[in-house]
């Protein structure tokens, strides 16, 4: 590892901390009205995108990570929702398909995921949850760099990020290996970052 490379390690490193604890005090302090309310409700564009019966990834929330199933329901109700997986602590992570009241598992880094047996799909558009992000589509996730390899393994799928508002900053430190973002939504609006679309 370089020099430069080591710095920039060390400075997401330091905005990781600095952001998860702003997520987690904002979340904490939201009344209960505006947390049944955030992240219930595509915007236009993604709505017509997923009139076209696209297979669509989201997550699971982790912790103080905005709940997004909800957006979903009728996604997953016609079998096109897909959760990410992890077969082992590894660098791979694939999608596979869920409906809700099936049941979820906890991986290996201790996210709920569908079962080993699930169906393997590859989504057309990718909901990923962020810790950080800027209005270019930089973004900050946990750091494994999961999300990344399979935006570059799949480069064909929409990368949407979802955080709340108090997690962007001006600019994110990037490395060579991370992809950028097409679109954002918190839940104060949608930011569009190319021209994807």
């Amino acid at each position: 590892m370089t020099d430069l490379s080591a710095d920039l390690v060390q400075q997401k490193q330091r905005l990781r901390e600095k952001l998860r604890f702003r997520r987690k005090h904002f979340a904490a302090n939201l009344d209960g009205m505006a947390q049944l309310a955030a992240f219930r409700a595509l915007p236009a564009p993604l709505s017509e995108r997923l009139a076209g019966h696209a297979v669509v990834g989201a997550y699971v929330a982790w912790g103080d990570e905005p709940d997004i199933l909800p957006m979903f329901a009728g996604v997953a109700e016609a079998g096109a929702l897909a959760l990410p997986h992890h077969a082992a602590r590894i660098d791979a992570m694939d999608f596979r398909r869920w409906r809700p009241g099936e049941p979820l598992e906890k991986g290996p880094w201790s996210t709920q995921q569908p079962a080993d047996h699930a169906a393997l799909v590859t989504p057309d558009i990718i909901f990923c949850p962020l810790v950080g992000f800027d209005r270019k589509g930089g973004r900050i996730g946990q750091g494994g760099g999961h999300y990344d390899r399979y935006f570059a393994a799949h480069s064909g799928a929409l990368r949407i990020g979802i955080g709340w508002s108090v997690q962007e900053i001006d600019a994110t430190p990037r490395e060579s290996t991370d992809i950028a973002l097409d679109a954002i939504l918190t839940e104060q609006e949608f930011i569009l970052c190319g021209d994807r679309l």
